[in-house]
């Protein structure tokens, strides 16, 4: 409201009157100090100052006051460089609190408030558009690919977000449940498409409607300028120059060394000179980077920079290749005992790890009030870079690996689970796309053929078969799941399994025979009795006097289409007890992640 107001005064200042009236809105305890350069925001309501900010960037639009762009750029870097998670976003519980202190706020997960999100991109905006540096636009993209853009449930459309959990083992469908320090009405995880409309609907909706307009920026002048600030694929039709601007953006994968770049520029008639500039992000090199204009090779600045061209534009095609690397960052805390608690990017995609905790987190219990020991440390002892403990995963052929076993116990859909507490097998409900339950639903094999007859039984993934097949869970690289029902790594023969028709006789199912012991098999609980979601599997055995139909169809699975499948964005990060599988945080759902990873190095051991 408040910088709704500033606005609407500001733009009438054809009086005094007005101008005194704007200054009425002021908040002199918050403005104070940042106009004195004092970093005195602990304690504040995040998201009812960040308004008042973007009322005294308007201030500065429309008066001139140069105060106010003074206490603008400094309220960003003191929020920058104290108070903001590696997704670029801030808040915990609406609030900021002691700068440099982020540890204690992951302790909870009501952080990253999705408003604030919306506001501190409005803040970076302004910014740049005043200063062409390019330390705004990188803060814009960092902030849109990581604090808004897995605001929304996939692709369903009225289920958003209301905090983004950056502690580990968290889950954004059980963010903010109390006690988070809230009001006990306080929303947490998904809203619902019918009957939820929070403050962060309103701006996380907005946020989705205006994805493109921080890509192009005009100058004005005797030559007409754009300053392309976001490697967004769109179309810019540049009315001013006579041009049209498309821009695109080949797919990233995680085995990529570059993120590509093509701009085509075309002229509509009589074109005339015009100056284009290129962002460089910040996270890339020049040394290895390459640009191309029709294919020429140009001369790149540093990081962090624009590559400016002035020509006359007709059919042009200019190529810029930036390599991108994993990096690693530091939370915001600059106590030393936290100094090894850090995050992982790929160029400006923050990576998460698929984790559970040790104990299962739900809405009514508040169970990580700590950082639980054994689930977020990565192995960095002896490494000299990212690359030592941290691989890309290559997706597409590990998904090619991927099943799900499917069983029918009555007139209900079972799937074949590794239970995320112990590692065991479990039969349980065929879950909702995109939940936590469909990572433990998808297990990886070794031995994967497609069989001719797969396109006959209208199979919907690859047959298995063969022997010494291994399987592993989903989220847990390096380990395989052993004959009697363990999580091992590398177990070796105990872990092998002969993947052999089904013992039902149907068209397309499989049973898994234990390697150690012929003629036993892995079977749902209960036999003819049926079984109920959560049961463990069991082992059955072949009798000499003959297999009945309930063994044979208990020992039995269809092959379904995994529930789940890897990022094109997934790497595989080395733990001290476990390794990690790290994704996109904006492609996770309902999965329990880790943020922030300890890196366990050898000076830690010594």
């Amino acid at each position: 409201m408040y910088q709704i107001l500033m606005s609407c005064f500001l733009s009438l200042q054809k009086e005094q009157k007005h101008l005194t009236m704007a200054h009425l809105f002021d908040k002199p305890c918050f403005l104070g100090p940042l106009s004195l350069h004092g970093d005195d925001i602990a304690g504040l309501h995040v998201n009812t100052h960040i308004p008042v900010l973007i009322g005294a960037q308007k201030r500065y639009e429309v008066v001139g006051d140069h105060l106010y762009k003074d206490i603008a750029t400094f309220f960003f870097d003191v929020v920058n460089s104290s108070h903001t998670f590696a997704t670029g976003g801030t808040s915990t519980m609406e609030h900021w609190h002691d700068p440099k202190r982020l540890v204690d706020e992951i302790k909870i997960s009501s952080n990253e408030e999705t408003c604030t999100t919306y506001n501190l991109l409005k803040v970076s905006r302004n910014l740049f558009r005043w200063t062409k540096e390019v330390k705004y636009a990188d803060h814009y993209e960092r902030l849109l690919i990581n604090g808004i853009m897995g605001n929304q449930r996939g692709t369903q459309p009225g289920v958003m977000i209301y905090f983004l959990p950056m502690g580990p083992g968290r889950s954004k469908s059980i963010s903010g449940g109390p006690p988070s320090g809230l009001p006990p009405k306080n929303p947490g995880g998904w809203g619902g498409p019918n009957d939820t409309f929070w403050c962060c609907y309103g701006t996380g909706i907005e946020s989705f409607s205006k994805l493109g307009d921080t890509i192009y920026f005009l100058e004005e002048g005797e030559v007409p300028g754009l300053y392309i600030a976001q490697h967004i694929p769109s179309t810019f039709d540049w009315k001013a120059a006579g041009l049209t601007v498309v821009q695109q953006a080949k797919p990233l994968l995680s085995t990529d060394s570059y993120f590509e770049v093509t701009i085509s520029i075309s002229a509509k008639g009589d074109a005339q000179p015009a100056k284009v500039s290129v962002r460089i992000p910040s996270w890339t090199s020049t040394v290895d980077a390459t640009a191309t204009l029709n294919g020429q090779k140009l001369n790149l600045t540093s990081a962090g920079d624009f590559l400016t061209l002035t020509k006359l534009w007709g059919d042009d095609t200019l190529v810029l290749q930036f390599p991108i690397n994993l990096r690693t960052e530091a939370i915001k805390d600059d106590r030393p005992e936290y100094a090894s608690i850090q995050a992982v990017l790929f160029g400006p995609h923050l990576l998460a790890g698929l984790t559970h905790g040790n104990k299962t987190i739900n809405a009514t219990e508040h169970s990580n009030d700590g950082l639980t020991p054994g689930m977020w440390e990565v192995d960095a002892r002896n490494a000299t870079s990212t690359a030592d403990w941290i691989a890309a995963l290559p997706h597409q052929a590990i998904n090619s690996q991927l099943v799900t076993l499917t069983q029918q116990s009555g007139a209900q859909t079972f799937v074949l689970s590794v239970s995320a507490t112990d590692g065991t097998l479990t039969m349980d409900e065929m879950p909702a796309a995109g939940s936590d339950a469909c990572v433990r639903a998808t297990i990886v094999v070794d031995t994967y053929v497609v069989d001719s007859t797969a396109a006959e039984h209208g199979a919907a993934a690859p047959v298995l078969h063969g022997p010494n097949v291994t399987i592993a869970p989903f989220d847990r690289p390096g380990m395989a799941i052993t004959n009697g029902f363990e999580v091992k790594l590398h177990p070796g023969p105990e872990a092998l399994f002969n993947a052999v028709p089904g013992l039902d006789g149907l068209p397309g199912s499989v049973s898994l025979e234990l390697g150690t012991r012929p003629g036993c098999f892995v079977t749902a609980p209960g036999g003819a009795r049926g079984y109920r979601a959560g049961d463990k599997a069991q082992v059955g055995c072949r009798t000499s006097g003959g297999d009945d139909a309930a063994f044979r169809k208990a020992a039995s699975f269809t092959q379904a289409a995994p529930l789940r499948r890897y990022h094109p964005l997934s790497f595989v990060a080395k733990g001290t007890e476990r390794s990690f599988v790290l994704e996109p945080l904006r492609s996770l759902q309902d999965e329990f992640y880790t943020v922030y990873f300890n890196l366990v190095t050898a000076a830690a051991d010594s």
